[in-house]
């Protein structure tokens, strides 16, 4: 299945396993939700608020962190993804 988020959204996999990444480690208290994933598409932004467009921001392969609570959760191909919007994603790891 090939999804397009819309608007300001981000389909992203989360990281299931404990990993770091950087100097970042997840700790075990995230495993049950992960707040570290891959983006996997980019929506088309059609609400730009103040900043740069989402592509602009970031690209498709990229590590983003996120709130433990953000974003609708899909599966897809049977591995859990969630869609999130903008304000939900708080950085990506370089």
């Amino acid at each position: 299945m090939n999804l397009q988020p819309l608007d300001d959204r981000v389909l992203v996999e989360p990281i299931e396993e404990e990993e770091k990444v950087g100097s970042l480690v997840i700790p075990d208290t995230a495993k049950e939700k992960p707040m570290i994933g891959i983006v996997k598409a980019i929506g088309y932004d059609f609400k730009l608020k103040q900043g740069k467009p989402l592509k602009e921001l970031m690209k498709v392969g990229d590590k983003v962190l996120f709130g433990k609570y953000a974003g609708q959760e899909i599966k897809i191909e049977g591995k859990k993804h969630l869609i999130i919007e903008r304000e939900h994603l708080l950085a990506v790891v370089k």
